[in-house]
C-alpha cells in the first residue's frame, strides 16, 4: 500500500483501473444508438433552424429528396442533439454578421419634446 500520494481507497482504485486509456478519454459518439446516418440527421437539424421552418415541412423537404422521416424524428433529434450544434450556428452567424459590410446609416433625426423641434 503506498501512503504518499492519497488515501488507501483511492490508491486501489487507481490498481484496480490501470493508466488512463484512449478509449477511455475519448468522447461518445452522440450518433452512435440512431439507424438513420448523422449526415441525414444533420441535414434535418439544420434545415429546421437555419430556415423558419416547421417540423412537417422539414419532414416534406425530407420526403421529396427520398428521405422517408418522421416529424417527431426531426423534433427528438432536436431535442437530443440541438445543444451540440448550438456553438457550431452561433459561431457561423457571428462571422458571418462580421464579415457583412452592410451598415445602417442614420442621416438626420429631430426629435419633439414637449412641443419644441431639437
Amino acid at each position: 500500500m503506498i501512503f504518499e500520494s492519497g488515501t488507501v481507497k483511492e490508491n486501489r482504485v487507481q490498481a484496480a483501473l490501470g493508466p488512463p486509456s484512449p478509449a477511455r478519454m475519448t468522447k461518445r459518439d452522440p450518433f452512435k444508438y440512431f439507424k438513420t446516418g448523422r449526415e441525414i440527421i444533420r441535414l434535418a437539424i439544420m434545415l429546421h433552424v437555419r430556415f423558419p421552418l416547421s417540423l412537417r415541412n422539414v419532414e416534406d423537404l425530407l420526403h421529396e429528396r427520398g428521405i422517408d422521416v418522421s416529424h417527431e424524428a426531426v423534433r427528438y433529434w432536436w431535442r437530443r442533439l440541438g445543444p451540440l450544434f448550438a456553438p457550431k450556428i452561433k459561431k457561423r452567424r457571428v462571422t458571418e454578421i462580421k464579415s457583412s459590410r452592410w451598415r445602417w446609416r442614420l442621416d438626420e433625426m429631430f426629435v419633439k419634446i414637449t412641443g419644441d423641434r431639437d
